[in-house]
């Protein structure tokens, strides 16, 4: 997992399968992604960037963002 950085602006998103993703742009335009697996962070593999954009996922509410884990 990457240290968290308090100036990152994360993007939380929920997948039809019911994965959680975080998804941060860098200043660069790079793109990173974790997922959160048994109530910890990990980083995600790079093919899952684009679930973000599926149909079938969402963005989380401010709500459901504030029950996650750091």
């Amino acid at each position: 997992m990457r240290p968290r950085d308090p100036d990152t602006e994360w993007e939380f998103f929920r997948t039809e399968l019911g994965k959680t993703l975080r998804v941060d742009e860098s200043d660069e335009g790079a793109l990173s992604i974790d997922i959160l697996r048994d109530g910890i962070w990990s980083e995600a593999p790079r093919g899952m960037i684009g679930l973000r954009l599926s149909p079938g996922s969402r963005s989380l509410t401010a709500s459901e963002i504030l029950a996650l884990p750091l």
